[in-house]
């Protein structure tokens, strides 16, 4: 290891002992907390079971940054470069259209031999795998309504759908030995005001119980519910409301998923962890930068990052929370898009871990708050990047901005090569 890594390192941990933090501990507890990183990042949320299919269901993914992955074994390529920079071991997050099979099959047809090659793919690689069903990009949801829809044909389909996701779900969690969150997201809802809020959310209702009817091991599978306030064709009523989710979820021992660009611009999810979790046995996070709007932008360490970070060390919430990426930015490197989210994440963790979060609870308890807003800011210019710089060379990854480096050799070597047989 560098000498000045090592070096800065030990004066960091000088600096944090003298406030009670152990810093050797937090990274051992750094270690064992994996991130979903979204293989839809790596193709523009395409897939693989409709090639030909546009996206659809209030999606849209702008710019075309060359060298998306258009085969599965490519995105597992581009997958593992990204992991190879990244510090830890975590786990991958899949949809139902990223299936990696040569047989003609519909969405309520996917069994798990669909997958059987991410599986062994995970396996070899010590990953976990999570899964979500593919409510959208798909005939039958051509006009905006799957799980609520009116016509039970239809409807009937999209339950199936559902059904057959989770026991792909509990596949990969008992063949990889850790369990697979299965997250339900739809884009039901209407562009203006309807006159019916009622009866969608009663349909929504009664397909996701029949979904549910299964019992399926809970070391194998977690299922997830997600809301959302608007979406694109849904800016004026959205069937799966946060207030139907943390209804459902409550009342059906779901997961509630929180996703930082599911909600008001002016709301923030960090604040709703403590509530909701004292309720909800688990809790979802897709963690997202929105900009203006619901939009799905690479994760920074913004404030609201630091404060999701915070909310869930300072509460010991960690341990009831399964933490996930979701954005897809097509006008950068697909790879240094996983990269960037994926590091400020596990960044964002580190500087709650290296808070000395018992002391300030009791000078808030003994009402100093004088001293609590003090220490607060001043242990936000504290060496925390020394830190991150030893967690990296002790992983074996890229210390900084070196990263980037081996990501434009793999652009130059791999990805560009990928556009060169569309220009002939």
């Amino acid at each position: 290891m560098d000498a000045s890594v090592m070096n800065s390192y030990n004066e960091a941990k000088r600096l944090y002992a003298a406030h009670g933090i152990d810093v050797e501990k937090a990274l051992e507890k750094l270690k064992e907390i994996k991130i979903s990183l979204h293989c839809w990042q790596g193709d523009d949320v395409r897939g693989f079971l409709f090639k030909d299919k546009e996206l659809s269901g209030g999606i849209a993914v702008t710019g075309s940054y060359p060298g998306r992955a258009e085969t599965p074994q490519q995105l597992r390529d581009d997958l593992e470069k990204a992991l190879s920079l990244i510090p830890g071991k975590h786990k991958v997050n899949l949809h139902a259209i990223y299936a990696d099979t040569d047989e003609q099959v519909d969405l309520d047809e996917l069994e798990p031999r669909h997958f059987q090659r991410w599986v062994e793919w995970a396996r070899e690689q010590g990953l976990g795998l999570d899964f979500n069903p593919t409510y959208f990009s798909h005939p039958k949801a051509e006009d905006g309504f799957t799980l609520s829809h009116a016509d039970d044909e239809i409807r009937q389909f999209w339950i199936r759908h559902g059904k057959a996701s989770r026991k792909i779900a509990e596949h990969f969690g008992r063949e990889l030995g850790q369990p697979c969150v299965t997250n339900v997201w739809i884009p039901d809802g209407y562009k203006d005001v309807p006159v019916d809020r009622l009866s969608p959310r009663e349909r929504l209702k009664a397909s996701l119980d029949e979904i549910f009817s299964e019992a399926i091991d809970s070391r194998y599978n977690i299922d997830a519910v997600e809301s959302k306030l608007f979406g694109l064709g849904s800016e004026s009523y959205v069937v799966g409301s946060h207030e139907f989710y943390m209804g459902y979820g409550l009342t059906r021992g779901k997961a509630i998923c929180l996703d930082a660009g599911h909600f008001h611009p002016t709301e923030v999810i960090s604040n709703k962890l403590s509530s909701i979790l004292l309720f909800s046995e688990q809790v979802l996070l897709h963690v997202s930068r929105p900009v203006r709007w619901d939009s799905d932008h690479v994760v920074t360490m913004d404030d609201e990052l630091l404060e999701i970070a915070r909310e869930l060390v300072r509460g010991n919430l960690l341990g009831r929370t399964h933490i996930g990426l979701d954005f897809f930015d097509g006008s950068i490197n697909h790879i240094a898009a996983w990269v960037i989210g994926t590091r400020n994440t596990i960044k964002a963790l580190l500087r709650a871990l290296l808070e000395p979060v018992e002391e300030l609870k009791a000078i808030e308890l003994a009402g100093d708050y004088t001293s609590r807003l003090a220490l607060a800011e001043e242990f936000k210019s504290y060496p925390f990047g020394a830190v991150w710089d030893y967690y990296c060379a002790s992983q074996g990854v890229p210390v900084r901005e070196q990263w980037l480096d081996v990501v434009k050799a793999y652009e130059q070597d791999v990805l560009w090569p990928r556009e060169k047989p569309n220009k002939i």
